[in-house]
């Protein structure tokens, strides 16, 4: 059985969490948000977002997670149109964007959710 999914948005970045990353467990994200009709998914190729849980909140590890965001993830997020989705799995990592680049970035089940039930979404 397929669920029914509608489609949500024509574009979507996804940033890999580390432990998805390492675990070779990212790939099986990309293909669900794959199932999404009429959504773009494309990986943003980053290293660690920098934040590594608390790590980048601490006084003397900040500057550090910033200057690790800033290798790639943070400037894709800018670039990215205000109308793509931003995926990251990581609370983490959603943190970082967010605190980066004022975006908020969706869990992949939220992608889901709003693809299940459209009028809902906001």
């Amino acid at each position: 059985m397929r669920l029914p999914l509608a489609p949500v948005a024509a574009r979507a970045l996804v940033h890999g969490h580390c432990h998805q990353k390492s675990f070779d467990a990212f790939a099986p994200v990309q293909q669900v948000l794959k199932l999404v009709p009429g959504l773009s998914v494309e990986t943003i190729e980053s290293s660690c977002c920098g934040m590594a849980g608390a790590f980048g909140y601490g006084r003397e590890t900040i500057d550090v997670s910033l200057a690790m965001g800033e290798l790639s993830l943070l400037p894709a997020v800018r670039k990215a149109p205000a109308e793509a989705l931003i995926v990251a799995d990581g609370t983490s990592c959603r943190h970082q964007i967010h605190d980066g680049t004022g975006r908020a970035a969706l869990h992949v089940v939220r992608v889901l959710e709003m693809s299940l039930n459209p009028a809902a979404a906001t």
